[in-house]
């Protein structure tokens, strides 16, 4: 859905889209599992500036890889937003000129925004820096590469210290020579 800065100098804009998996693409991580449901207002904040402001509700489910264990994770996204856009390329409001407490400030070219691009962001910079199946999961073994949630394979990882590696090949040749 494309809103225009035409439609917004006329009255804002109200939506309620249903996308359904598919139709916005994340990247090659993460899929959409479920409807994603947005509802909210677009209204142009100040004419002159082409300033967007786009507010709402949104609510998906998404399957991303486990950071520990490589297996399906899903996450549960229930977000408020509340986001402004200014016209990409204009000398931009400074931040501290801007009264509103907790709104991030995003550009946009053209005439317009494109619905579905905010909704992408949206969903992106709700994701939480580390994904995980679930807070018990135990990884991959770093020696022998099987996950540790399905099997206990019994590996014991040495801890060996690389650091010192070089001084004792040198005490090696060291002593070796005398």
């Amino acid at each position: 859905m494309f809103i225009s800065l035409q439609q917004l100098e006329q009255r804002p804009v109200q939506f309620k889209v249903n996308l359904p998996a598919g139709e916005i693409e994340f990247d090659s991580k993460i899929t959409q599992s479920t409807v994603l449901h947005a509802e909210g207002a677009v209204n142009l904040l100040n004419h002159a500036l082409g300033e967007i402001r786009v507010q709402g509700k949104l609510n998906v489910a998404v399957s991303a890889t486990c950071d520990r264990c490589l297996e399906a994770a899903s996450i549960a996204i229930d977000n408020d937003f509340d986001l402004v856009y200014m016209p990409a390329g204009e000398s931009a409001v400074g931040e501290e000129e801007i009264d509103h407490e907790a709104i991030e400030v995003g550009f946009y070219e053209g005439n317009g925004l494109e619905l579905n691009d905010v909704l992408r962001e949206i969903v992106l910079l709700a994701l939480p820096m580390r994904v995980v199946c679930s807070e018990a999961c135990k990884g991959i073994c770093p020696v022998c590469g099987r996950n540790r949630n399905q099997t206990d394979c019994g590996c014991h990882e040495d801890a060996i210290d690389d650091r010192w590696s070089k001084l004792r090949s040198l005490k090696t040749e060291v002593g070796g020579q005398n």
